[in-house]
């Protein structure tokens, strides 16, 4: 006789999320993992996204990827380009350090867009000890995220707290479907002779929390320690 373990996932859209929760592509995905010590890490094969709160700094935007941020890199020339297509260097509401690390400071709506840099270096050819200068290029997405501090506060106003009522709603979901299946278990012990092909399978049943946050927005207890695990997506076994 076969069985079947059913699988049903139940997504909740967190407080931190900007249009719910969805899943992240690969690509982003990777992006998130490059985000250490409050940089987040350019990539020559693919845009970064990045989310800030609105009236805070971004994390440092670095033009180089993580590998060669590893190596000594000679001569190196960093030139930013901002969402307007013009050189950043001298604006007021950046700060742009001297090794090419771009901060975006108190964060508006008009900031956001496309953060382009170019990474020129020379590297000498091995065979005949020549220079050559050589150009990678890194862009960055960088959004806002509406939730700007004081926010917390103002959902306070309301006779329940927000958080605990969208995760009261997943438990809700959750001991429902158990529910279900517990009796349904029951009636086909009970209530029918022969048990069908495919039924659900005692103790098959658990809630996994799976992290599911936009890339650069409630990843990291370092870059957002305000909300380090404010979206999520629960899938139930």
């Amino acid at each position: 006789m076969a069985a079947a373990v059913v699988v049903v996932v139940v997504a909740a859209a967190g407080l931190g999320a900007l249009t719910g929760v969805r899943a992240v592509p690969k690509e982003e995905q990777h992006s998130v993992n490059l985000i250490e010590k409050n940089y987040v890490y350019g990539d020559t094969k693919h845009e970064v996204n990045v989310y800030v709160k609105v009236f805070t700094n971004s994390p440092f935007l670095v033009c180089m990827d993580l590998a060669r941020s590893q190596e000594e890199v000679i001569d190196p020339k960093y030139l930013w380009i901002g969402p307007d297509g013009k050189n950043l260097e001298g604006r007021m509401y950046v700060n742009l350090t001297e090794t090419g690390k771009l901060m975006v400071m108190g964060f508006k709506e008009f900031m956001s867009g496309a953060y382009t840099c170019t990474l020129s270096h020379k590297i000498i050819e091995t065979t005949t000890q020549e220079e050559r200068e050589m150009f990678e290029a890194y862009k960055f997405m960088v959004y806002v995220n509406p939730f700007a501090p004081g926010w917390e506060e103002v959902c306070h106003q309301v006779p329940y707290d927000c958080e605990d009522a969208t995760n009261m709603k997943v438990q809700e979901a959750r001991d429902r479907i158990g529910e279900f299946f517990n009796k349904q278990t029951y009636a086909l012990k009970h209530e029918f002779e022969t048990v069908p092909v495919i039924h659900y399978v005692d103790n098959s049943f658990s809630v996994t929390h799976i992290d599911s946050c936009r890339p650069g927005f409630g990843k990291n207890d370092i870059t957002h320690k305000n909300c380090a695990s404010c979206c999520g997506k629960y899938e139930i076994h």
